[in-house]
This record gives C-alpha cells, sequence and structure tokens, in this order.
C-alpha cells in the first residue's frame, strides 16, 4: 500500500480602525503552510495513515495504541515507529457540536509534551501538529512510549475525528 498526504494550515485575518477624518484603517494578512508527503520513510515521507471518527464515554480515556493495535481502512494492523503529523477535532464528521472538552496527552510520553493532560480541545476546536523532517515528531516504542491519550472531560460522550500520519521505520 502506498500513501500520500496532504496538511494544510491556514488562517486570514483582517482589522479595521475607528475611521480618523473620514477614513477607516484597515490591515489583513494571511498565514499559510501546506505539507506534502510522498510514501516511504524518510524526510516528508509517510507510509502510514489512521483516519477514524471515534467516541470517548463522559468522564473516561481513549488510549490509542499506535503499535500493532489499530487497523488502517483496509484493515491491516498499524505499527507506527515514528509520528509524523496528528490532527484531532472535537467534533463528530455529522458536524452536531459535542459539549465537552477533549484533552491529549497523559499517557506514555513518546511526544514532547504528552506525558501529562496539557492539551484542551474545547467542542469544535481542532488540535493539529506535523514535523516533516526526517526525524518526525517523535519516536514511538512498542509497549513503553506507544499510547496516545484522548480524555473527555465529564458531561456527555464525544465523538471526535482523529488522523495519526506516520512511519513504519
Amino acid at each position: 500500500m502506498a500513501v500520500s498526504a496532504t496538511l494544510n494550515a491556514g488562517a486570514s485575518v483582517s482589522q479595521t480602525r475607528t475611521a480618523v477624518a473620514g477614513v477607516a484603517p484597515s490591515w489583513s494578512k494571511a498565514i499559510n503552510k501546506t505539507l506534502s508527503f510522498a510514501n516511504g520513510t524518510g524526510a516528508n515521507q509517510a507510509d502510514i495513515v489512521y483516519l477514524a471518527e471515534r467516541t470517548v464515554a463522559s468522564a473516561t480515556n481513549d488510549d490509542i495504541d499506535l503499535a500493532g493495535v489499530l487497523t488502517d481502512a483496509f484493515g491491516a494492523t498499524i505499527t507506527a515507529a515514528e509520528l509524523v503529523a496528528l490532527i484531532v477535532v472535537n467534533e463528530p464528521l455529522s458536524g452536531v457540536a459535542n459539549t465537552t472538552n477533549l484533552t491529549l496527552g497523559g499517557a506514555t510520553a513518546f511526544v514532547p509534551g504528552f506525558s501529562a493532560a496539557l492539551w484542551p480541545i474545547s467542542p469544535g476546536g481542532v488540535f493539529e501538529i506535523a514535523s516533516p523532517g526526517a526525524a518526525g515528531l517523535a519516536t514511538i516504542t512498542a509497549t513503553t512510549a506507544d499510547i496516545l491519550r484522548v480524555s473527555n472531560s465529564s458531561g456527555a460522550s464525544a465523538t471526535y475525528q482523529i488522523l495519526i500520519l506516520a512511519r513504519s521505520a
């Protein structure tokens, strides 16, 4: 199986001020970055993709094992050795808003900063991180550093979308 992926991050902003002497000053800028990944295990490459909609019950964790438990779209078992990109959207595909916050982290620390539950995602929010370089984001070590934890606060279950882009070596 071959993987190719394109990730986009961007924003357009504008700002205006109160009119002075009949002129309303304005300013606008944009920031955009597109990352393209070819099939493989080197820089700007990935050979594993996991894209799913998952549900986590109220006040519980969804511990995602990245080495030997997940399956890809064709049913093949995923054994990731290196994380390249992660996107989590606190909203189901249906677009019906969740009512609880999700928090990333708190399991094994294969990504710096993920050993503590530090990355909150409010309902409708998005978390995205990617590194196309040869080292990727982090090394995934089976049984000791391969769990990505998604925690749900109390109040209701939450269905979210997740993309994991990784390398097998």
